[in-house]
């Protein structure tokens, strides 16, 4: 998934790491050099689905004009990481 809007700089990417841990997912989430946040989520579709709209309103300082979500295959590491901006 990637999100758009203030989502750099003010904590995003850790309480994103916060949501997704709570929530038991795995996955990783990074800056993008375009001011994105890009994630990548596996688990319980439904719960996947919970994530993605705690994304929706963002950290208590960010502003999220636009999440965007696309279905991919592929396996995930266990446990939710925070990785650099690419």
């Amino acid at each position: 998934m990637r999100i758009w809007g203030k989502v750099q700089g003010v904590w995003f990417r850790a309480w994103t790491v916060e949501q997704a841990t709570d929530l038991g997912l795995d996955g990783w989430v990074r800056n993008r050099l375009d001011g994105s946040v890009e994630a990548v989520v596996s688990g319980a579709p439904a719960v996947v689905e919970a994530f993605i709209e705690r994304c929706h309103g963002g950290s208590p300082a960010s502003r999220v004009d636009r999440v965007e979500v696309e279905d991919t295959p592929g396996i995930v590491a266990a446990g939710f990481t925070q990785k650099p901006t690419v």
